[in-house]
């Protein structure tokens, strides 16, 4: 029988690529890339396989990177399909990074190229070479990982030290990516000041949202690392929400949760931007409907049957179509009234003598008295705590300080013998400090709070004072607010006759001391029992 012949194997249609350091000895009538070169045309001669005329020399060029421009031609020539094969006289040739080295192989892996090193026996066109291809692009991925990690520890570091690491620039700073700190743009920042104030005299995020684009006014626009413009939409809800909630308007950042005091200066006043994180916060959400917040019920989330449970609300519509609105226990309206027979509680009954009973509160003198005196009291003792943790903070923090440079004299002295031993000593001296000047900046950040939260109460006190005259101008959102600074929750038994009105720490009475007015006083308790009508 008659067998048919084998066809000759493909004849690849090579491109020698030739590369010398330093530009040394190249005008001499043969140098090294003729050497190299004419090393490569013998053995593709010997294969068999067609050599192509273009020379891709890269003389005077390093293997560190790939910008060589015979190199970016022959990538150029990949792309348009005019080789089939590259060859070279070693692997260091093509190039010295092995992160380079495994992109282009993945490119002419991509492109079906074979490459080739005539003196190492690499050939991807066999199984050996595409085994020790394979080792290779392993030890690239074990140096992508390596670079990552040195990458994110770099920036974790940086964080901790306030620096800025990199993003989009936010309205009010521009970046300096020389120095990578955030700088001041002082048009911007005006108008940062103005959003933060439209948010404490609107109350709505929608409501800021929709005055900043009647005033035509635009997101920052900035340009890409491309060069390409971004940018400049009108503002949405959703924007306005992330910017009251940035902490770098006050001169922090933040990195896995903790506070940083940062390198750029601050725009907002400490004292307003935490008067709007209190304000979002006491909404559950700046955007969209805000639960437990109708302004049509004022006890609505106050309130709670005598089985424990809240009680919800529900309306009804009567005859000529006037609505009743009522507080109805959540356990009975799910679970009948076998679970709980409470009845229902009119709203407009139990709302009145809610805040007549506030109104009492309010119109106690003695009270105040209490409120004022335990202020005092508890701005003083909190004040020398947080005072006398930041001195031991900074204590530790000095003394870490004296074991770096007594450790540096000694290594000096040493001739610089045990200076890699140092150098780790010296690096968890740094991260000890790390960690304790984020200690530090935390009760700095308490300390400033402090003052803060005396100014809340203080205008809550004012607010006592003028309630009566205060309350009849009154929104009904503002209402809720109100009523939710002064009462924590509030116990009924209708049947028992006996409403329990539970009153915020602001207005819980002291413990008897020294000097107390509670003893002779009428001051109204914490917890007041009143009869239900």
């Amino acid at each position: 029988m008659s067998t048919r012949p084998e066809p000759p194997p493909p004849r690849l249609r090579c491109a020698i690529y030739t590369r010398k350091s330093t530009s040394e000895n190249l005008s001499m009538d043969f140098n090294t890339l003729d050497a190299q070169r004419e090393a490569a045309e013998l053995y593709i001669r010997g294969q068999g396989w067609i050599v192509l005329p273009d020379r891709y020399d890269d003389g005077g060029y390093t293997g560190a990177n790939m910008e060589r421009p015979a190199l970016q031609r022959l990538l150029e020539d990949i792309d348009a399909g005019k080789l089939d094969c590259i060859v070279v006289y070693k692997v260091d040739r093509l190039s010295r990074s092995l992160l380079d080295f495994a992109k282009m192989i993945e490119v002419f892996d991509a492109k079906g190229i074979h490459f080739v090193s005539t003196t190492q026996q690499f050939n991807t066109a066999q199984s050996l070479g595409r085994l020790v291809l394979n080792l290779l692009l392993s030890f690239a991925q074990f140096e992508r990982e390596m670079i990552s990690e040195r990458t994110r520890d770099k920036m974790s570091a940086a964080r901790r030290r306030g620096k800025w690491t990199g993003g989009p620039p936010i309205l009010g700073y521009t970046v300096d990516r020389e120095h990578r700190r955030l700088e001041l743009v002082p048009e911007e920042a005006e108008q940062v000041r103005l959003i933060f104030q439209l948010y404490l005299r609107l109350r709505s995020i929608d409501a800021v949202a929709e005055k900043l684009r009647s005033l035509g006014w635009c997101k920052k626009t900035y340009a890409k690392k491309n060069g390409q413009p971004s940018g400049g939409k009108p503002w949405d809800p959703n924007t306005v929400h992330r910017m009251l909630r940035n902490p770098t308007y006050v001169g922090k950042v933040i990195f896995k949760g903790e506070t940083y005091a940062g390198e750029h200066e601050a725009i907002v006043d400490e004292a307003i931007f935490q008067q709007v994180q209190d304000m979002l916060s006491s909404k559950s959400c700046g955007r969209g409907p805000r639960r437990q917040r109708n302004p049509d019920y004022l006890l609505s989330g106050l309130l709670f049957c005598r089985c424990g449970a809240p009680m919800t609300t529900t309306s009804a519509r009567g005859r000529h179509g006037v609505e009743y609105r009522y507080y109805v226990c959540k356990t009975q309206m799910f679970g009948g009234p076998k679970v709980c027979d409470h009845p229902r509680l009119s709203a407009a009954e139990i709302e009145p003598l809610v805040v007549q009973r506030i109104r009492t509160v309010c119109a106690d003198p003695a009270l105040r008295r209490e409120i004022t005196a335990r202020l005092d009291d508890g701005k003083d003792t909190v004040g020398r705590q947080l005072a006398a943790q930041r001195a031991e903070i900074q204590r530790q923090m000095d003394v870490l300080n004296q074991d770096g440079r007594t450790l540096l004299d000694t290594v000096r002295a040493a001739g610089g013998r045990g200076s890699s031993i140092a150098a780790t000593q010296l690096g968890e001296i740094e991260l000890q400090l790390d960690r304790l000047r984020g200690q530090a900046s935390q009760v700095d950040d308490q300390l400033r709070g402090l003052s803060t939260a005396v100014g809340r109460v203080s205008t809550a006190l004012e607010l006592l004072d003028s309630f009566e005259e205060l309350w009849t101008h009154l929104v009904p959102e503002e209402r809720l607010d109100v009523t939710r600074l002064l009462v924590r929750r509030i116990d009924v038994d209708e049947p028992a006759g006996i409403m329990k009105m539970t009153m915020h720490d602001l207005a819980d009475p002291l413990p008897d001391r020294p000097g107390s007015q509670q003893a002779d006083s009428a001051a109204a308790p914490a917890t007041t029992e009143v009869a239900a009508p």
